[in-house]
């Protein structure tokens, strides 16, 4: 049975829910529940007519769902936000709160295998519901397929190298452990250097495990129909992959090319950026190291009549 006292300190506490700019009898999601400490931030917030829904696949946040009648626990992944809520009788919502990337409590735990700190079987799921993990990414991907995942979410320069080295090792013998995993790539692994290659490695394979960007890319098409106008989207990213889809979705509501354009080369855009980005104190960090790379962008849904345009 988890404990609650196993997760550490939401990051950013009160500016990302200071973010979602808090109506006491709206309705909001956390949908990266976890230990549930931004979800009690908003509830103090919240009034007696507040709704909070909070989301989370991994089975160990199951344990910490409040008991505060105004807190609903949706046990999926947040992907499906808007199939849920509606289930839930609810189709739009005053603010979003997400935050992203892997829990302190996941890297915690020896056996998730998230951590480079430990030995642990291939696994890094999310959800233990899920089919793939990290043991069948590293010994069932072609090479092609590892190079892939290592240059696009590790943005390792070595992916090629490192793909071909794999393949080589597991032609000989399965890769079944994260131990296992870092002598076969020990080659990779300068001294000067081996803590931010291997954090780079687990990132790329964690990615592909759970499909983060494209569960964050869904996650935030759908926040956008979900929200009402002049709701709230306060989003923590932990890396550049993240950021850059939460930062170019907020400005653009998309994540390539360009809005399309009137006649006069102005173009709308569904969201209105609130502030610039925020990122943790000096002291927050000192208390709590995740937080050292995290980054906050926070951004509201335009009114439909809105005129507010942009010009090149």
């Amino acid at each position: 049975m988890t404990k609650k006292m196993e997760y550490h300190n939401p990051v950013l506490l009160k500016e990302t829910v200071d973010g979602l700019n808090i109506n006491p009898s709206g309705v909001y999601v956390d949908v990266t529940f976890g230990g549930g400490g931004h979800s009690k931030e908003i509830l103090s917030r919240l009034g007696p007519d507040g709704k909070l829904f909070g989301f989370d696949q991994d089975e160990d946040a199951w344990e910490n769902a409040l008991p505060d009648e105004r807190f609903t626990l949706i046990k999926e992944n947040f992907r499906y936000i808007k199939r849920f809520l509606r289930f839930h009788g609810i189709k739009q919502v005053d603010g979003i709160l997400a935050d992203l990337g892997v829990s302190s409590h996941q890297f915690d735990v020896p056996e998730r295998g998230f951590s480079t700190r430990f030995d642990a079987d291939l696994d890094m799921r999310m959800s233990k519901k899920n089919e793939l993990d990290a043991f069948k990414v590293i010994n069932q991907y072609d090479e092609n397929e590892l190079k892939r995942v290592f240059l696009d979410y590790g943005e390792l320069k070595a992916a090629p190298a490192i793909a071909k080295r794999i393949i080589e090792e597991r032609d000989y013998k399965a890769i079944e452990t994260t131990e296992e995993l870092k002598l076969v790539l020990s080659r990779f692994l300068p001294d000067q250097f081996k803590n931010k290659i291997l954090a780079q490695i687990y990132q790329a394979i964690r990615i592909e495990v759970n499909q983060e960007m494209e569960v964050l890319k869904e996650f935030l098409e759908q926040s956008l129909e979900i929200l009402k106008p002049e709701g709230r989207l306060s989003v923590i990213s932990y890396h550049s992959l993240e950021d850059r889809l939460v930062k170019r979705f907020m400005k653009n509501g998309m994540f390539e090319g360009e809005p399309e354009r009137d006649f006069f080369g102005n173009f709308s855009v569904p969201f209105k950026l609130v502030g610039k980005l925020i990122v943790p104190s000096d002291a927050e960090i000192k208390v709590n190291n995740r937080a050292r790379s995290a980054k906050l962008r926070i951004a509201e849904k335009r009114s439909v009549d809105s005129s507010d345009k942009k010009k090149r």
